[in-house]
C-alpha cells in the first residue's frame, strides 16, 4: 500500500489525481492537498476581467468528483516539504505522510519583485479568479472614466499568451462600449519581439502578432523592463538587443494589467536538491527529482531552462497540453516504481494552444514546444474563438465528471484537425 500525495488541485493536480487513481492498486491512497475546495479554469480569466464570465461559470466544487473517485481531499496550505521524513507540513501543523509526492501547485506570483506591481499595488492580474474579479471591478469603474491602458508581461514572465488575449479582449469590449476611441493602448513586454511567446516564436507569430496589434491600434514596446509602477504612471526601461538601456518611458495609465514573473512556492524554496534558484522543481526526463526520487514535478512548478537567452529575461511557458503529457508520464512512472520497475515514460512537451481575441482567435502548434521543431505553425480566425469557448465547456465538464482521459489531446486534436499526438 502506498500513499500518493498530490500537492495542488489545478490544471495539473486534478487530472493527475484522476489518472493516478486509474493506475493505483486497490489499497493505494490518492490524496490531494489544496488550499481551496474548488477548481477554476484559469484560461477564462481574461473574460472574467471584462465581465464576460462570472465566477460560477468557470469554477467547479471539487469535493463531489473527488469523493466519487474515492480520492481523499485535504483542504489546507502546505508550508514545508520535508523530503528526508517524507512528510508535507500544513499551516495548521498537521503532517501528511507520502510514499510518492507530486508537486503540481503552479507558481507563486512574484509581484513583490517590482515596486507597485499587482492587485495590492497599481496593476491588475488575471492569474487567479480572485484577481480577475478585482480586475473586473476596476474595469467597470474604468469604463465610466476611460483613459490610457497598459497591458503586458514584465521581465522574467513566462506566460505571454494571456497578456495578448487580455489586450485583444479589452479592445473588443471597448469597441462594444463605443469608447475605444477614448483609450490609447500600449502593450509592454519583456519579449525581444511581439509573438516571441517565450518560445522563440511559433511559425510566423512575429508577423501575425504585430499585424493584430497594428490593426487594433495598440502600440507595443518590446525588450521592456518595468522599473516601478506608481499611481497612474509606469516607469519602463526599453533595452537594446544586448540588454542595455536604450530608452526610458514614463507612460500614463488609467488601467493596467501586467503578468508577473513566477517563482516556486515557499514550501519547497529552501529544500536542497529539490529546486533551482527560482524555487522550481528540478526534474529528470521522467518528471522525477534526481535527488529525492519519490518526489515528482508537473506543470508550472517545474524548472525548464530557456533554449537561448533573451536581452531581457523571459521564461518558458508550460502550456496545458504540455502539462497533460507530464501528468500521463508521471502516473505511469509512479506505477512502474510501485511495481519495482524503472520509470520509462517521457512527456511529449508539445504545445497546442487556443488564444481568444475577443471576436476572433489564434491557434498555434509547436511540436515540440522548444525548438528545433517537427511542426510549427500559427493560424487565426473566428473558428479559433469558437473553439476556445467550446474547449472551456468541455474541460469543465470533464473535471466535474472526474474523467481521466487526455482532455487537451482529445478536444484540441479533434477541433484543429491535425490528428492525434501519442505520448512516448
Amino acid at each position: 500500500m502506498a500513499d500518493i500525495v498530490i500537492l495542488g488541485a489545478g490544471l495539473g493536480g486534478l487530472p493527475m489525481a484522476y489518472e493516478m487513481k486509474d493506475l493505483a492498486g486497490p489499497k493505494d491512497r490518492i490524496i490531494i492537498i489544496s488550499d481551496k475546495d474548488y477548481y477554476h479554469f484559469i484560461p477564462s480569466n481574461p473574460w472574467v476581467a471584462v465581465d464576460w464570465r462570472k465566477r460560477e461559470d468557470i469554477t467547479v466544487d471539487i469535493r463531489k468528483p473527488l469523493k466519487k473517485r474515492k480520492i481523499e481531499l485535504i483542504i489546507g496550505k502546505a508550508i514545508q516539504v520535508h523530503p528526508n521524513d517524507n512528510v508535507v507540513v500544513l499551516e495548521n501543523n498537521e503532517s501528511v505522510h507520502y510514499d510518492h509526492l507530486i508537486i503540481a501547485t503552479g507558481p507563486k506570483l512574484a509581484f513583490d519583485e517590482i515596486p507597485g506591481l499587482g492587485p495590492e499595488g497599481y496593476t491588475q492580474s488575471i492569474c487567479h479568479i480572485d484577481h480577475a474579479e478585482v480586475a473586473r471591478d476596476k474595469w467597470l469603474e474604468f469604463a465610466k472614466n476611460p483613459g490610457p491602458i497598459i497591458v503586458g508581461a514584465v521581465q522574467g514572465a513566462s506566460c505571454f499568451g494571456p497578456a495578448y488575449e487580455a489586450a485583444f479582449i479589452m479592445d473588443k469590449d471597448l469597441r462594444n462600449r463605443k469608447i475605444r476611441d477614448q483609450v490609447p493602448m500600449t502593450f509592454v513586454t519583456s519579449e525581444p519581439y511581439a509573438g516571441h511567446l517565450g518560445l522563440d516564436g511559433v511559425g510566423d507569430s512575429k508577423t501575425i502578432m504585430e499585424s493584430e496589434l497594428r490593426q487594433r491600434h495598440i502600440d507595443w514596446i518590446c525588450n521592456a523592463k518595468v522599473e516601478k509602477v506608481e499611481d497612474g504612471i509606469m516607469h519602463i526601461i526599453e533595452c537594446d538587443d544586448l540588454g542595455m538601456e536604450k530608452k526610458r518611458h514614463q507612460l500614463p495609465f488609467n488601467y493596467s494589467m501586467l503578468l508577473p514573473a513566477f517563482t516556486g512556492i515557499d514550501a519547497v524554496k529552501n529544500v536542497e536538491g529539490l529546486v533551482n534558484p527560482r524555487g522550481f522543481i528540478v526534474i529528470d526526463d521522467y518528471q522525477r527529482n534526481p535527488t529525492h526520487q519519490n518526489i515528482w514535478g508537473i506543470g508550472v512548478a517545474v524548472a525548464i531552462a530557456p533554449k537561448k537567452p533573451t536581452p531581457v529575461p523571459t521564461g518558458v511557458p508550460k502550456t496545458g497540453f504540455m502539462i497533460e503529457s507530464m501528468v500521463t508520464a508521471t502516473a505511469h512512472n509512479i506505477r512502474a516504481c510501485l511495481d519495482g520497475k524503472t520509470p520509462s515514460k517521457k512527456a511529449t512537451w508539445n504545445a497546442v494552444c487556443l488564444a481568444d481575441m475577443g471576436d476572433t482567435g489564434i491557434a498555434f502548434v509547436a511540436m515540440p514546444q522548444i525548438p528545433p521543431r517537427n511542426v510549427s505553425w500559427m493560424k487565426g480566425g473566428k473558428w479559433a474563438h469558437l473553439a476556445k469557448i467550446g474547449f472551456e465547456k468541455y474541460f469543465l465538464h470533464k473535471i466535474r465528471s472526474g474523467v481521466s482521459e487526455p482532455i487537451y489531446e482529445k478536444f484540441l486534436m479533434k477541433s484543429l484537425g491535425i490528428g492525434k499526438i501519442k505520448h512516448d
